[in-house]
């Protein structure tokens, strides 16, 4: 039943994507649904780490068989090697490009998270009491 939840979200997404046309493929639209649904339900109360559902047993389980999932995606890459030996600079720019812009978004989300986590957990203190003091010799 839960591997079902997990299909029917990524059915969902393809719905989605297909009525909006939206540039974004149709599981990740459905694991950001489901990502939004077990919030929702999380906002009634805690639930113990210790307790297993179905749906998180039935996650544990393709986690645990992530790498044979790849596999299909590699024999398809192989296949289409001729493609690959074309246009590799291309795809070599969009993976080294879209990494680092992944790096920096996820550093800009943390930083900004981190601080306004900070910011809510203590009271507001002025900037000049929150720097270390500078050793001698050193600009400010």
């Amino acid at each position: 039943m839960a591997f079902l939840v997990l299909l029917g979200f990524q059915l969902l997404g393809e719905v989605i994507r297909s009525a909006t046309h939206v540039p974004l493929p149709g599981p990740v639209i459905g694991m950001f649904l489901l990502t939004v649904a077990l919030v929702w339900r999380g906002r009634d109360g805690e639930v113990p780490s210790s307790h297993r559902t179905p749906l998180s047993t039935a996650a544990h389980g393709l986690i645990r068989n992530m790498g044979l999932l790849f596999v299909p995606a590699g024999v398809g890459i192989m296949a289409e090697a001729p493609m690959l030996q074309r246009e590799w600079a291309p795809i070599l720019a969009g993976v080294v490009g879209s990494t680092i812009l992944g790096i920096i978004a996820t550093g800009t989300v943390m930083h900004h998270a981190t601080r306004r986590a900070g910011n809510a957990a203590a009271p507001a203190e002025p900037e000049s009491e929150s720097r270390p003091p500078q050793a001698a010799g050193e600009d400010a």
